[in-house]
């Protein structure tokens, strides 16, 4: 039995990375695919959006110089690069996977169109958004949280290298105590960083629960999906 039947997966592009500096490690890029299109095939309804931290970060583009909104559009073009990737890995393994943008540019990939998307998810196809929001001043956290209230998600899995939310940094601090599950309201009142605060918000108003997982641990999205306690739930 699968807990949720449409989920939205946000990755962080520096996740593609791996061990590597930058661009895309393919062995971890294929361990990805293998777990999400398991999920797929148990009849979970899988949307993901990917960040392009792994090529382009535009506020770090701002720190070297760039006009902000230049480097926001480098971002989002670093958000298509990896989907074109993602989508390239699942149709190599023969599963069916659509790659939507939030600026036209057919023949790349299609231009976001809610009904189509919806079409897709039901057909069984794996959606991937890119292209952020379309806008700058938003980050790709914004633009998941957008994708996944527009295509009625059941919740939104983040997928990170810890393995949920923590008092502080576990990475920094060796005294850090994990949440099993919090509340919105908690975490504003605690200042805990699990998505921005506009992305942040846009989950509290529409009752889009979270939960923050580690990605890189094997075998944690199917669990996730079958209903194990896996990470951090965020929830009203």
């Amino acid at each position: 039995m699968i807990q949720f039947n449409r989920i939205l997966l946000k990755l962080s592009g520096e996740a593609l990375m791996a061990g590597r500096s930058h661009g895309i490690d393919p062995r971890q890029l294929n361990d990805y695919i293998e777990e999400i299109a398991e999920i797929s095939r148990l009849g979970t309804q899988v949307g993901i959006v990917v960040g392009g931290g792994n090529i382009f970060r535009g506020i770090s583009g701002v720190e070297a110089g760039f006009d902000r909104v230049k480097g926001d559009y480098m971002g989002m073009l670093a958000t298509v690069i990896n989907g074109l990737a993602l989508q390239s890995a699942f149709q190599s393994k023969g599963v069916a996977a659509r790659l939507f943008t939030a600026i036209r540019m057919e023949p790349v990939a299609e231009y976001y169109y809610k009904p189509e998307v919806i079409r897709a998810l039901e057909n069984g196809e794996i959606v991937i958004f890119s292209g952020g929001t379309g806008n700058p001043y938003f980050t790709t956290d914004t633009a998941a949280t957008l994708r996944a209230v527009e295509m009625e998600a059941d919740v939104m899995l983040k997928g990170t290298r810890v393995d949920g939310v923590y008092t502080s940094d576990p990475e920094k601090d060796p005294e850090a105590e994990k949440y099993d599950e919090i509340t919105f309201d908690e975490a504003l009142q605690k200042q805990l960083r699990i998505l921005d605060l506009t992305a942040f918000t846009m989950c509290r108003e529409n009752d889009l629960p979270i939960i923050v997982f580690n990605m890189n641990e094997k075998g944690n999205l199917k669990k996730l999906i079958s209903g194990e306690k896996i990470g951090t739930l965020v929830k009203i």
